[in-house]
């Protein structure tokens, strides 16, 4: 009996542990939205080439289009939160309707230039407050980067002011903050696919659609993509990376690997460059005949003056306090000497 007994102590010791070394070498998997020909794509996918490099009990395939959400962006959190994905990289945009501080970036003109969005992501009180309201949904929040602007591509006017808005029929991806400012200026935002939309602005059912530059070059170069007349930069609303992590998975690695993966994210940002590729798509679609208007710090506060109750309203949202201290991060940034 003893000997029986032992050999069914060893049988189940050996069986727990191939459980857990598979466990421990299972590929863990990673949702993002975009597809790679996108900054916030591209992002994933160097992320998880750099998790592969670094260490093999850390790969993750890569699951593009939201796939784990139901193709739905905006429940790409809650995926993450729920175990369908162990790892992401979302639009701080699209997951403020789980986590309204992450619309931070967003609110309208609070980081109208590049250099603004940068100081904001870098910042650390920003980080900690951010990774304070994720670790509350059982998300731990590893790195942020800048994702860009969205802007405005346009066939009948440009818009260079807040009455050129007014009646203009947009795509806009649904987002209440962003559906919320069109509104307030005047436009009539509408949320359809890429291929209603191509319907839609062939038909003169729509007057033009709102968007990074990246997707809005990517739109343009389709077969039947939307040949816009103008891009207006406006500068109103800013999009960060939000590379994050469930935390049973972050629990369950070495401080090692932690310091690893935060690295390869901060790597994976550096090496994406979101704000080049977007200058990029700028200027191309400049090449292509598009004329770019760009508005003016003087014409910002026009816009902002127009859309005073949408500030209000999601200031409220997102956390005075969280709101005050990016204000001053951006002031504090524009009053450095070698500000660029």
């Amino acid at each position: 009996m003893h000997a029986v007994a032992a050999l069914t102590l060893v049988t189940a010791a050996a069986s727990a542990q191939t459980t857990a070394g598979a466990s421990a070498d299972a590929t863990l998997t990673m949702s993002v939205a975009a597809g790679p020909a996108l900054p916030l794509g591209s992002a994933a996918e160097r992320w998880a080439a750099l998790l592969r490099e670094a260490d093999p009990r850390l790969s993750a395939r890569v699951r593009p289009g939201a796939v784990l959400a139901h193709r739905d962006p905006a429940r790409e959190f809650l995926a993450l939160r729920d175990g369908a994905a162990d790892l992401a990289v979302g639009s701080a945009l699209q997951w403020s309707l789980q986590v309204p501080a992450l619309a931070v970036f967003a609110l309208p003109w609070i980081a109208p230039q590049d250099g603004d969005l940068v100081a904001l992501v870098s910042d650390a009180r920003v980080r900690e407050a951010l990774a304070a309201r994720l670790a509350g949904a059982g998300v731990v929040l590893v790195a942020l980067g800048p994702l860009g602007y969205r802007e405005i591509a346009t066939s009948s006017r440009p818009v260079r002011s807040p009455q050129d808005l007014k009646g203009l029929r947009l795509r806009a991806a649904p987002s209440p903050l962003l559906h919320d400012l069109l509104l307030a200026l005047g436009a009539l935002p509408q949320a359809m696919s890429f291929r209603e939309a191509q319907a839609a602005l062939a038909s003169g059912a729509l007057d033009g659609q709102e968007g990074s530059p990246s997707s809005l070059a990517m739109s343009r170069g389709a077969p039947a993509g939307h040949r816009p007349a103008y891009l207006t930069d406006w500068g109103a609303v800013a999009d960060a990376m939000v590379f994050a992590v469930r935390k049973p998975a972050w629990d369950a690695w070495s401080e090692e690997q932690r310091v690893r993966v935060r690295e390869a994210a901060q790597r994976a940002i550096t090496e994406t460059d979101a704000l080049a590729r977007d200058a990029a798509a700028i200027a191309a679609l400049g090449r292509n005949g598009v004329a770019l208007v760009r508005i003016t710090p003087a014409g910002h506060a026009a816009f902002r003056e127009a859309a005073a109750q949408v500030d209000a309203r999601w200031r409220d949202a997102v956390g005075r306090e969280l709101v005050e201290q990016a204000e001053a991060i951006v002031a504090q940034r524009r009053a450095a000497p070698d500000k660029r």
